[in-house]
């Protein structure tokens, strides 16, 4: 085949989505093909390795015709691939041998490889031109560090230059900016370098009068004015009897004025326009009497108080008004300061020093309410009585019925406490086939889901919460005591135990066995009547025993541990007294 004319080398911008590249040119070997990628933004290259695991090493397939990296090639990078044709001849014929022509065609397309090698590689190199006189090469001298190429004087060869000169007026380069801006003063300084050296001579003095200059320009605008202070002081000190020789004679007397000319001053404005000085004259004889009073520096430390005394004398006037009432609070200061804890007025229920049966007045909902176990509850009913009735006679497509009834009743209810009629039915916003049809919580509306219509009636019955009196437990004679209402004495809750526990009095337990032996370690400080009971839920009290360690309280009259081992045991516990210790009621 001809080699054509083309290339020895291609690049690609990278993507960063593509890890394979053609190599569209002849190619012998893989090893003649060089793959360099090369940063866009310094131009750094960096030679790949096929075969390499580096992240843009690479593999050639075997047709020679693509370049694939271990990674796709980011938009920052470029891939350059460039053919290096091996500069030898292979071929060896020997007379007489066969002449393929194979091989023959080969190694004339290896020939015309590396010509194309060589001409891709002088392209890149420095030309002289082709009309260019001089056809002798050139002489270069040995590169040395930090410095320049140029041209020879004779113009027919090169020779180094230090590069330190440059690099001094690269250094100062913005100093250099700097003057060409200027330029036009510079001219003009030069035009005046005589007048720059006399001042430069007499630069201690113009330093002296840059130092008062302030001074000097007073001096001029005095010397400018009609009449010149300067002037006044030279006809003063033409006369006989000059002022400021008066004043130079008593110079001790205006330095000790000039010191505390801020006294001065205040006292000068005590004079006028107020004229408070006189006035002290005139009662000089209570200032001498105040002066010899001993309690003056106790007033004078105090008197910050005094003021504030005097700016409260409406208040000290009440108090003193109702003294007996103030002594009073005061001799059961103990009993208001209870008070304020157990009685508070707040826009927002108190969260701190919460005892049960604590009140607290809500501004927000202008309801008094009580703590109890379970939080803050509404002491009293918005509804008078245990029950309300309101109605409304419906006109229009009203979605709320709320404000005075039919009778002029203003609507009111607690929350949860009232059931709502539409046309005789009762609707419900909780549950049922009705639920969700209206919603009652806010205590002065009703909202209904849907629009009602004109003649249609509502009726809204309103209950109010009320406390029943206390009942006595003898007149109970039937139904169930919920456990939470029954004394620490009873059983109120059962627990199941499968290892060592302490217990508690009023408890009952469900004791298993079945993986060990159980110790229960009894109150440390029971009250008569305290109980607890045991039963054996794993039906292995036999196997493992149920020990009830005394403690510091006898068990049945004494000072030893009580240990049950019979299966499926059932029984309590009751404390008697200190001698008795805790005594089996049930066996």
């Amino acid at each position: 085949m001809t080699v054509s004319a083309q290339n020895s080398f291609i690049s690609y911008t990278g993507n960063g989505a593509t890890a394979a590249y053609s190599w569209p040119y002849k190619l012998f070997a893989a090893g003649d093909l060089k793959v360099y990628t090369v940063v866009i933004a310094t131009g750094v290259e960096t030679l790949q390795t096929s075969g390499g695991s580096g992240t843009y090493d690479y593999n050639i397939n075997g047709a020679l015709n693509t370049v694939t990296l271990n990674n796709n090639l980011p938009a920052t990078h470029k891939l350059f691939l460039t053919r290096i044709q091996d500069l030898s001849q292979p071929t060896d014929y020997i007379e007489g041998d066969a002449f393929p022509a194979q091989t023959h065609e080969d190694t004339l397309d290896k020939i015309v490889l590396q010509l194309q090698q060589h001409e891709e590689q002088l392209k890149r190199a420095l030309k002289f031109k082709q009309s260019t006189a001089t056809r002798s090469e050139p002489a270069v001298p040995e590169l040395t560090a930090n410095t320049l190429l140029k041209t020879n004087a004779a113009g027919n060869g090169f020779e180094t230059q230090s590069t330190v000169n440059v690099d001094t007026v690269a250094g100062i380069a913005s100093d250099i900016t700097t003057v060409s801006g200027i330029a036009s003063n510079v001219t003009a300084v030069a035009a005046d370098a005589s007048d720059i050296g006399t001042v430069a001579s007499n630069i201690g003095s113009v330093n002296t009068v840059a130092g008062d200059i302030t001074k000097v320009v007073a001096v001029a605008n005095d010397l400018a004015e009609t009449v010149s202070e300067i002037e006044t002081v030279a006809d003063d000190l033409n006369e006989s009897s000059s002022e400021i020789d008066a004043v130079a004679g008593a110079i001790t007397n205006v330095n000790a004025v000039g010191t505390d000319i801020a006294k001065v001053n205040t006292v000068a404005g005590q004079i006028s326009p107020t004229n408070n000085i006189s006035t002290l004259a005139g009662i000089s004889s209570d200032i001498t009497t105040l002066a010899g009073t001993t309690g003056l520096t106790t007033l004078a430390n105090n008197a910050s108080n005094i003021t504030t005394v005097a700016n409260n004398n409406t208040n000290l006037t009440n108090v003193g008004s109702n003294i007996a009432d103030v002594t009073s609070v005061a001799n059961n200061l103990a009993a208001v300061q209870n008070f304020a804890d157990v009685y508070r007025i707040s826009s927002s229920a108190p969260g701190t020093s919460l005892n049960v049966g604590d009140l607290y007045f809500d501004t927000t909902a202008n309801e008094l309410k009580v703590y109890k176990s379970s939080g803050w509850a509404a002491a009293g009913s918005t509804v008078n009585g245990t029950a309300q009735r309101y109605t409304y006679n419906i006109t229009g497509t009203p979605t709320t019925v709320t404000g005075a009834d039919a009778k002029g009743e203003t609507l009111a209810y607690d929350a949860g406490f009232v059931d709502v009629y539409l046309n005789g039915v009762r609707l419900s916003n909780t549950s049922g086939s009705y639920t969700g049809d209206v919603t009652v919580s806010s205590g002065t509306s009703v909202v209904f889901a849907n629009a009602l219509a004109a003649g249609d009636v509502v009726d809204v019955v309103a209950y109010g919460t009320f406390n029943a009196a206390a009942v006595a437990a003898s007149a109970i004679t039937s139904g169930t005591i919920n456990s939470a209402r029954l004394p620490a004495t009873l059983i109120s809750a059962w627990e199941s135990k499968t290892g060592n526990f302490t217990a508690a009095a009023g408890k009952g337990y469900f004791c298993n066995t079945s993986g060990g032996a159980i110790d229960v370690t009894l109150p440390g400080s029971p009250t008569a009547g305290d109980t607890i009971r045991f039963v054996d839920e794993g039906a292995t009290f036999d196997t493992n025993d149920l020990t009830i360690l005394n403690g510091s309280s006898k068990i049945q009259g004494a000072s030893a541990n009580l240990d049950v081992a019979t299966e499926r045991a059932a029984f309590a516990i009751v404390y008697c007294n200190s001698t008795q210790g805790w005594l089996l009621t049930e066996k």
